[in-house]
């Protein structure tokens, strides 16, 4: 006799956020939730083996529309087609990460996105847009007045807190400032009562690295991709 195990809330943790803390910040309904294009790119399937939700996530995109999708383990339905995909780790805090306060890190917020913004395009960590900065608390270093390094939150499951868009100008790197970082926002993350999480693409053997030495570890592996719907679906029209 096989026992049934309950899906864990981080096998679909976009889902888990935009239906949960962060239902304030997206559009969509019961099957397809997704951000608002300017606070994130981001889409969540309720569940990839029904239909009904690709079918609802393409009425809810549009046409021809691309979608970035956190976990695919399931063939696209006819009319959806994959551009692109990459293999990926999805690491969690455990005892040892050593959180704290950094000294240095300030908060950033509206005023610094034009700062947020360029050096995300510098550093390239990943979809980055102007409201990103309303998923949760971000943190960065400046250097005679200039943005230089940032990490800060992103996905909120409920009881979970992603960690993401951990970037350094390449002329501060080697400095510790994303340890810094890192272990800055976690600390931010625990004082709620919330456990700190993250994303990597398998192929940064670096980041993974670091994550692994400040305390994370793996917890499972998923295909981060990004999926075109249908160019023949009729669109939903928010508001």
């Amino acid at each position: 006799m096989s026992i049934r195990t309950e899906p864990h809330l981080l096998d679909n943790a976009a889902w888990a956020s935009l239906a949960g803390p962060h239902a304030h910040l997206s559009e969509g309904g019961d099957l397809v939730r997704r951000y608002r294009p300017s606070v994130s790119p981001i889409l969540a399937i309720r569940d990839l083996h029904d239909d009904r939700t690709w079918d609802a996530a393409a009425a809810l995109v549009g046409p021809g529309q691309d979608v970035p999708l956190m976990s695919l383990d399931v063939d696209v339905p006819d009319g959806w087609t994959v551009g692109t995909s990459l293999e990926g780790v999805q690491m969690i805090a455990t005892d040892a990460l050593e959180d704290r306060p950094d000294p240095e890190a300030v908060v950033l917020g509206p005023d610094d996105v034009d700062e947020m913004l360029a050096l995300v395009a510098r550093t390239q960590p990943g979809p980055f847009e102007p409201e990103t900065y309303l998923m949760g608390q971000y943190l960065g270093i400046r250097r005679d007045g200039a943005l230089v390094a940032m990490a800060g939150e992103r996905l909120h499951p409920p009881g979970w807190t992603e960690i993401s868009a951990v970037c350094t100008d390449a002329e501060a790197r080697g400095q510790g400032l994303a340890s810094r970082l890192v272990r800055a926002v976690a600390h931010g993350i625990r004082l709620r009562g919330d456990r700190p999480f993250l994303h990597a693409a398998g192929f940064n053997t670096g980041a993974i690295a670091l994550y692994d030495h400040l305390g994370f570890e793996v917890r499972r592996t998923s295909t981060f991709a990004v999926a075109r719907t249908p160019s023949d679906v009729t669109p939903v029209t928010i508001g």
